[in-house]
């Protein structure tokens, strides 16, 4: 299920980071173009940081 959620995740990246492109080159519309590539990029960073393996912390599961 998760690797789902990241695949659509990453597809809406996409079809945003395009359409902000896309806004700002056809429509002239640089704000919401550039919105539109911000909630592209933070899309991507959480993608990135669900994705990449952290380390496992044993330390902090025998200290309660």
């Amino acid at each position: 299920m998760a690797g789902t959620i990241l695949s659509i995740l990453m597809l809406a990246g996409i079809a945003l980071t395009g359409g902000g492109i896309y806004a700002i080159v056809k429509q002239r519309d640089r704000k919401r173009g550039m919105l539109m590539i911000v909630a592209g990029l933070v899309m991507f960073a959480n993608v990135a940081i669900t994705a990449i393996p952290g380390p496992d912390l044993p330390v902090m599961e025998n200290n309660r």
